[in-house]
């Protein structure tokens, strides 16, 4: 696909449901008593993958649009589906089913796309193991075929990485289990969706955080727990807009002269609010208004107006440049992509540290990201956990790769606005992924 640079972005936008929060809620609709109507399920590939996954299982799913209606039967899932379950691109789609999996009387096999196959999995294999579960797997990938266990054994788990994905997989077998599941998290507590929407559903969670101090500092633990053998009730959800697609909007009104941009009802979940401090801190002026809650989570409009002067690092450092390292880069590890373009474009630059994990997604996000700077004409020194971005950087048009991953795909799309000159980005297409509307809703507030 090629790309034309912008002017500036302007006007309102209203974007499909957020895909974390689809995902937990037909998941838990599908293990809940009566019927849950959800509103706004996004409309992702990796969402339908969800989807068709409950119906092999003999759940009853309805979807007219972006609206969904399924009747659980409870906890102990109907039947096991006659096939391997066929869980796409999405991650999100086999962690968590695994742990839904695991506490069932029947066998299943989950598989996916020869991405998805290549994603590490041990991560849930050995809590899953621990609680009961016999699996078997491609070492430690997919195809995982997993012969359940009811009751599982609870355990208390420490995450050795941070990972909502693996600490909902958990959580999910949890309800299956004798005894109180616990999964605690150093320093950084990963996204929540799990547990308000388990809370929404009628399930006692606990959560708490403790304070340990040593001569090296203060260390932050953050455990959370629940009961095995509660019944989800039944409840419709009401899904916001997907802060992290708004990212990408966001960084456009950011970056573009002469931008006045506001997205409308989007997920303000303070797990997922980095970006908007991330970008303020970095010179942008972003803001939420008419905050309020719906379905135990906090939404608002974001409205970002670029900054006349230029992005610049805000907060006094002793640095020269701007950087991304430690405890934050676990709640950005989806917007790093598109806070690189941005990087490139701040006062002295930006340093990502301490995020490996962007080299086992849907691609090696690490590797694609400087490859494609570097391609724009922007200097990026490569490191094992991140990169450094040479800031205030006049792009160039260029011939891109998205390398199959659809977050590269909409960064260097945004990149394209600020180019000189036009770029073309193979494999473009695969935005459908997670996002079918990104390119009709940017062309809708973009000006050239």
């Amino acid at each position: 696909m090629k790309f034309q640079p912008a002017r500036r972005v302007r006007g309102a936008l209203r974007l499909p449901g957020d895909k974390s929060i689809s995902h937990r809620a037909a998941i838990l609709a599908a293990l809940a008593v009566g019927r849950t109507r959800i509103e706004n399920y996004a409309t992702s590939a990796d969402c339908a993958s969800t989807l068709q996954c409950l119906k092999q299982l003999s759940v009853s799913v309805e979807q007219a649009g972006a609206s969904v209606s399924i009747a659980g039967a409870g906890v102990a899932l109907p039947r096991m589906a006659l096939s391997a379950l066929d869980c796409g691109n999405s991650g999100t789609t086999m962690r968590l089913l695994a742990g839904a999996l695991a506490g069932q009387s029947f066998n299943s096999i989950l598989t996916g796309d020869e991405s998805l196959r290549s994603r590490p999995m041990s991560r849930i294999i050995e809590p899953l193991t621990r609680m009961g579960a016999d699996i078997e797997s491609e070492q430690g990938r997919a195809p995982l075929r997993i012969a359940g266990r009811r009751p599982l054994s609870a355990i208390s788990y420490q995450l050795p990485v941070a990972s909502a994905q693996v600490k909902s997989c958990v959580l999910l077998a949890g309800l299956n289990a004798e005894g109180r599941t616990e999964v605690i998290e150093q320093e950084s507590a990963t996204r929540d969706h799990t547990e308000r929407l388990l809370l929404w559903f009628g399930v006692e969670v606990e959560a708490e955080s403790e304070m340990s101090l040593s001569e090296n500092g203060g260390h932050a633990r953050h455990i959370v727990s629940l009961a095995g053998g509660q019944q989800l009730i039944a409840r419709d959800v009401a899904v916001p807009g997907d802060i992290s697609s708004a990212a990408f909007f966001l960084a456009a009104a950011a970056l573009l002269p002469d931008s006045d941009l506001t997205i409308r009802e989007v997920g303000l979940n303070p797990t997922r609010t980095h970006i908007l401090d991330t970008l303020n801190v970095f010179g942008a002026r972003a803001s939420v208004e008419d905050r309020r809650e719906e379905s135990n989570e906090p939404i608002g409009d974001l409205r970002v107006c670029h900054n006349p002067n230029g992005l610049a690092l805000v907060a006094t450092s002793e640095l020269d440049h701007a950087v991304l390292r430690g405890a934050p880069v676990a709640g950005l590890i989806d917007e790093l992509p598109i806070l690189a373009v941005v990087g490139s474009q701040i006062e002295g630059g930006l340093e990502i540290r301490d995020a490996a994990e962007l080299r086992v997604k849907e691609t090696d996000r690490i590797s694609a990201t400087v490859a494609n700077l570097r391609a724009m004409g922007c200097e990026v020194e490569e490191y094992e956990d991140g990169m450094f971005v040479k800031g205030r950087t006049p792009l160039r048009g260029a011939r891109l790769d998205a390398r199959g991953d659809h977050r590269i795909a909409m960064a260097f799309t945004i990149a394209a606005l600020i180019a000189d000159g036009a770029s073309e980005i193979d494999g473009a297409e695969c935005v459908r992924i997670s996002f079918p509307e990104f390119f009709p809703a940017l062309e809708s507030v973009c000006e050239r």
